[in-house]
């Protein structure tokens, strides 16, 4: 691996850096402030504009598209730099569910429905939303799913309910897993098929309060009730029943993207602490830094994350180099191995502030309740290290591993 910036990805951090500090946090400062993601939207369209005049725009994107054309290496050393605040992908159109919806599209959708749904999402027209997870079967299993697309003349008509479909409020469309073919094997049985919010039947049933926020707009998970929604077959993205298989192509450039935004997360969590410990006096000619410690949470802090993004890099390498088949491995370990640092960096910086960690006063609370799920959403850690294990553990014989 060359470790080094290509010139364009070094000249566009330099620039997502300069917003930062003009646009992203002052709007930061004004959601904690506001506590409401809709009163700011006037001021975030504005943002998006002055992102997209800087030419950064949806680094995820082909140029065709709107985008710039990033690769998976180079998106993810942007993504680390906008994951340092809750709005970053927001505001440079990369958030998630859509960035990842827009990927499918790229890949699978018809001519059609790029047309349609992929020209202007790119363009951060539109919103989407993902519909997989429901609420009474394992969000981490998802070839067991109830919601169901059965087919009635040329249209599917959809039944189900589904919940954390993140950014259902305000969303154009959703991409919902549904099964078409109860009868086939399990990997087999689910399309993905896209369902216009305006479709009758599609109705939000409630944005669900995660840690004592249900959130607004985007900034929100909804669980979405699909009541006999009627939608055309050509809303069929990819091949019929092959819901899974798109499931897993979307998860490993995802994965990259997500892991790089929890280490932008750790490091602004690791820039709070080093500056809390340089400034906090403790008592007379001591400061907090002075404290063994809380030096020990500084070295191991570091440590944490240079390792971690050395192997989400060397993960997204390999995705681009051999396929993500064969980079399967490392696409389970970098999701429970950067999770973890995350959040163990994020605790020390909580620590560190004491008191002021648990308020709105800095950004650490609203981070540690929104990022403690980093451990459960896109799979559960467990899921993840059990079938990392049972291949590692079957290319020694073991093949009965339960």
């Amino acid at each position: 691996m060359d470790f080094s910036l290509p010139p364009r990805v070094a000249d566009a951090v330099g620039k997502v850096r300069k917003l930062f500090e003009t646009d992203v946090l002052p709007l930061e400062a004004e959601l904690l402030r506001r506590k409401s993601f809709k009163a700011i939207l006037p001021e975030l369209a504005a943002a998006r504009q002055k992102v997209k005049a800087a030419g950064l725009w949806a680094p995820h994107v082909p140029v065709e598209w709107g985008g710039m054309g990033l690769s998976l290496t180079e998106h993810a050393r942007i993504s680390e730099e906008l994951g340092k605040s809750p709005l970053g992908h927001y505001l440079f159109g990369c958030q998630a569910p859509d960035a990842g919806n827009m990927e499918l599209l790229l890949a699978h959708g018809s001519p059609e429905q790029k047309e349609k749904w992929l020209k202007p999402l790119a363009a951060g027209d539109i919103r989407s939303c993902f519909s997989m997870t429901e609420p009474d079967l394992p969000g981490s299993n998802p070839t067991w799913l109830g919601t169901t697309a059965a087919r009635d003349g040329d249209h599917y008509v959809i039944n189900g309910r589904k919940w954390f479909t993140t950014g259902a409020e305000g969303s154009a469309f959703a991409i919902v897993m549904a099964v078409t073919n109860p009868e086939a094997p399990p990997h087999l049985r689910a399309s993905q098929i896209i369902v216009p919010t305006d479709t009758p039947g599609f109705r939000i049933v409630r944005n669900v309060s995660v840690m004592g926020e249900p959130g607004e707009d985007w900034a929100s998970h909804a669980e979405v009730d699909y009541e006999n929604c009627r939608v055309p077959v050509s809303n069929l993205l990819g091949p019929e029943n092959a819901g899974f298989f798109l499931a897993q192509e979307r998860l490993g450039p995802g994965r990259i993207h997500h892991a790089m935004r929890w280490i932008g997360i750790a490091e602004r969590a690791f820039d709070m602490l080093c500056r809390r410990a340089a400034e906090r006096p403790m008592s007379p000619g001591k400061r907090l830094a002075d404290k063994q410690i809380v030096q020990g949470w500084v070295a191991e802090s570091r440590a944490e994350i240079d390792a971690a993004r050395l192997y989400v890099m060397h993960t997204a390498w390999r995705i681009e180099k051999e396929g993500q088949h064969e980079a399967r491995d490392a696409v389970s370990a970098i999701k429970f191995f950067t999770a973890d640092v995350l959040t163990k960096v994020l605790d020390r910086a909580v620590q560190a502030h004491g008191a002021l960690g648990l308020t709105d006063d800095t950004i650490l609370a609203w981070l540690w309740r929104h990022e403690r799920g980093a451990h459960i959403y896109d799979g559960a850690d467990e899921v993840h290290k059990v079938s990392l294990a049972k291949r590692i553990l079957g290319r020694y014989g073991v093949k009965d591993a339960k």
